[in-house]
């Protein structure tokens, strides 16, 4: 199954379910910030939305609420993200590297925690 494509408004309700576990429509709205929280009928309408597109899914109802989880991984979501950016660049992760470089945003010791990465991915090829 490919995963959906998730918007920033998709990504956020996401984000509370990965960390708060199964909620609510209502904890779904409330777990958003005072300033700029969206309405409950917006939530509701993303939340049918995601369960339409296979990334939540009805738990369990209590009284008149559902109450919704996750389907999809927070890797799988980030792997879906990076995979798509990464094809504005024609799959080349270089002029990304470049950028995060040159911006500050990449730093010795992520370059290090990489190596780790690749010499172990490496060593699983031989």
């Amino acid at each position: 199954m490919s995963l959906p494509k998730l918007s920033k408004l998709d990504l956020q309700i996401m984000q509370a379910l990965w960390v708060r576990g199964p909620l609510s429509i209502r904890e779904i709205q409330e777990s958003f910030p005072d300033r700029g929280r969206p309405a409950y009928t917006t939530v509701q309408t993303i939340v049918y939305r995601l369960e339409a597109k296979r990334a939540v899914r009805r738990a369990k109802k209590i009284s008149n609420a559902h109450i919704f989880e996750a389907v999809i991984s927070r890797n799988a979501a980030q792997s879906k993200l990076i995979d798509d950016f990464l094809g504005i660049f024609g799959g080349q992760a270089q002029p990304v590297m470049a950028h995060l470089i040159e911006t500050g945003k990449l730093t010795l010791e992520d370059v290090q925690e990489a190596e780790k990465i690749l010499r172990k991915l490496s060593e699983k090829k031989k």
